[in-house]
């Protein structure tokens, strides 16, 4: 095959210019009527859609205006812990120093809360204010508006992990609680809170699941998924719809690296709001029990028991003198349904018996050896640990 040289290249780009240059010109002179169908189809469809960006504007006008709102009843929770300084104890050191005794030793962490109350009252989690081994916690809320408060913690709630705290102060921005259960997944929601200290954070994401359960976070978790950003120091701040109504109240983040991957977890609104208003009328949480431990069934397990599914409480421990064991329950059975609700997992058993007032007769739907019974039992209230800790189990 015969080459070109640089004459025949040089005069094939020459021509491939000219036939763009005149062609071109050619383009420009022709009317919109004159083109190609499918280029005109192609112009057409590169508009902007006016639609679109109408929507996206009041998407944007309705984030806005939340955070005006709620931002001002989103506060910043800071907690200092005191551990008062110790003798030493290594009777050596004793010897040469009798009257020695370690410094106080302080730590601080940063959190979020939200005003739901006008007069001063603010929810938050307890592993914002606990006393995690300190002998004394003082803290502090700061508004939005500059101004900080000595805070007085009411009562907390391990289990649940929401505390309530109560300031000074009177005629305070806050918000409304909400209804989570009518949250949709995928709705649109906001969160608000002081990320590493950056004080009234706003951000947006969509509702990823709900009744999100056995993460190890709390005794009872029910939690809110979302992947609107949350990051340390959220914790505690607001969840809100778009109608800017506290719909959960954030409380965790799975990460592999310690900052946002977009798994955020938070406290529904109805039990954020159940627990608190128990707080401020008694200054905690008093729960349903019947003094079991539970599993959930495996393939395996559900074979050995003859079970054609997965679904229910298995039953592997009694506390001894509890209303489970009195009534007759044994290891082994497995509870399916509370007053007829359904039972698919411990968390499920949990949280059906919780909320029961103590003394409360339930009906358990219980599976034995491939039968199917009922049994009725009253709840009594959930004990603690000498530690003062909630005991384990349901």
């Amino acid at each position: 095959m015969k080459g070109f040289n640089r004459r025949d290249l040089f005069a094939g780009l020459v021509i491939v210019f000219l036939l763009g240059v005149l062609a071109g010109k050619q383009w420009n002179s022709t009317s919109a009527s004159a083109r190609p169908t499918a280029v005109r189809e192609a112009q057409n469809a590169a508009q902007p859609s006016t639609g679109g960006a109408a929507e996206l504007r009041r998407s944007g006008d309705t984030f806005a205006r939340i955070a005006e709102v709620a931002t001002p009843a989103v506060v910043n929770i800071n907690s200092t812990r005191i551990t008062r300084g110790r003798r030493l104890r290594d009777p050596y050191m004793q010897w040469f120093f009798p009257d020695q005794q370690l410094p106080d030793r302080t730590s601080q962490s940063l959190g979020s809360g939200v005003i739901v109350d006008p007069d001063g009252i603010v929810v938050t989690n307890n592993h914002n204010i606990a006393a995690s081994g300190a002998d004394q916690v003082e803290v502090q809320v700061s508004l939005a508006n500059g101004k900080d408060y000595p805070a007085k913690i009411i009562g907390a709630d391990p289990d649940s992990d929401i505390a309530v705290l109560k300031i000074d102060a009177k005629n305070l921005p806050f918000v409304a609680w909400g209804q989570s259960n009518s949250l949709r997944v995928g709705d649109w929601v906001v969160a608000i809170g002081n990320p590493y200290g950056l004080s009234q954070t706003v951000t947006a994401g969509i509702v990823s699941a709900k009744g999100r359960h056995d993460l190890g976070v709390s005794q009872f978790e029910e939690f809110i998924q979302t992947d609107a950003a949350i990051n340390p120091g959220n914790s505690g701040g607001a969840l809100l719809d778009v109608d800017g109504r506290l719909v959960g109240i954030n409380t965790a983040i799975f990460t592999e690296s310690g900052g946002y991957q977009g798994l955020g977890f938070a406290i529904p609104a109805e039990v954020a709001q159940a627990n608190a208003e128990q707080i401020l009328r008694t200054g905690k949480v008093i729960r349903g029990w019947i003094g079991v431990v539970s599993r959930q069934l495996t393939r395996n397990v559900a074979d050995q028991l003859g079970l054609a599914s997965t679904e229910g409480a298995l039953l592997i421990q009694f506390y001894q003198n509890q209303p489970a064991g009195a009534a007759g329950l044994q290891r082994g059975d497995v509870i399916t349904a509370v007053d007829g609700k359904a039972v698919k997992t411990p968390g499920d058993l949990r949280s059906l018996i919780a909320p029961t007032k103590p003394g409360t007769e339930i009906t358990l739907t219980v599976v034995r050896a491939g039968k199917t019974s009922k049994l009725k039992l009253r709840t009594t209230q959930r004990p603690v640990s000498p530690d003062g800790e909630p005991l384990p189990g349901t």
